[in-house]
């Protein structure tokens, strides 16, 4: 039987260097799409999967994201004075459940890898998911969601997948697929990180989901640096493929890469264009725009 996934790793230490200046003093994961955090997108993904507690890997100057799911207990106090009551009752509703987050240092840059080894006394001897909080997904149910259905049914590890261009292959971690496949699910037999052109074994690009089995630390803890000099999880998975199942989901839904501008804004006109009454407001905007020439180069 199977243990339940009931942890989750969002690693939040990175610098955020291509939103710069929006970044110096606020981490990227803070930034807003439409009226929450980018960061609250995917803990409340995690949460709707059954997710019971939540590892946050930070850096410096993250403090801010401990404090967004803290009690803001004046802001709380003002609105229940002035009445504000639907306001109250959705700050009470993101609010996690005490003792229901960790909080832990990444004190070097060593990459992903490295940060996820970094929770590796909270998450201690069992199953746990990692969400990468660049990705927002927009799906229902939501994607972490898939991969648990998947995970109760055949256990081991699941990575989240989507079909990318042939020509786009190069920009992303892309799986290698065995010949059993469903139109749901199929065998992973291997991973390339950021393949040359023309040598992808296949077109599907890991989105940033994984469910991950905790024999995955010890191989971290072992693991020399790989590309860019960092601890790349990709080379993990692929030690532990040797002795453990991996299965590949191809994800019912879109994926926001919100650690891009183009994606981060398409996330924000997509999640307002949800709002009845925001769109009411936003479509003649985006019409005028659409309408206008393109400035001359």
């Amino acid at each position: 039987m199977t243990k339940p996934i009931r942890k989750a790793v969002l690693p939040v230490a990175g610098l955020g260097t291509r939103f710069l200046p929006a970044t110096k003093a606020v981490p990227k994961e803070m930034l807003t799409i439409v009226d929450r955090p980018i960061i609250q997108y995917v803990v409340d993904e995690a949460r709707a999967a059954g997710i019971e507690h939540i590892v946050f890997v930070t850096g410096r100057n993250k403090t801010v994201i401990a404090d967004h799911f803290d009690r803001a207990y004046e802001l709380e106090e003002t609105l229940k004075n002035r009445n504000k009551l639907e306001a109250l009752k959705l700050l009470q509703s993101m609010r996690p459940k005490a003792g229901s987050t960790s909080f832990t240092r990444q004190q070097e840059p060593l990459g992903l890898g490295h940060a996820i080894w970094c929770a590796r006394e909270i998450i201690g001897n069992e199953p746990f998911a990692v969400l990468l909080p660049d990705m927002i997904m927009k799906s229902n149910p939501g994607c972490l969601s898939q991969m648990v259905e998947v995970y109760n049914e055949k256990g081991g590890n699941v990575i989240s997948v989507e079909a990318v261009p042939e020509d786009q292959t190069h920009k992303y971690g892309i799986v290698e697929i065995d010949g059993e496949q469903t139109a749901k699910t199929f065998g992973i037999t291997g991973m390339v990180e950021k393949p040359a052109q023309g040598t992808a074994p296949s077109n599907l690009y890991i989105n940033g989901r994984y469910i991950l089995q905790p024999e995955i630390f010890d191989l971290i803890a072992k693991q020399e640096k790989g590309a860019g000099g960092e601890i790349q999880l990709t080379d993990a998975m692929l030690t532990l493929m040797d002795s453990q199942p991996f299965t590949g989901l191809r994800f019912t839904g879109k994926t926001y890469d919100c650690g891009s501008k183009a994606g981060f804004l398409s996330a924000n006109i997509a999640f307002a264009l949800e709002d009845r009454e925001l769109a009411t407001e936003l479509l003649p905007l985006l019409q005028e725009m659409i309408d206008l020439p393109l400035a001359a180069e």
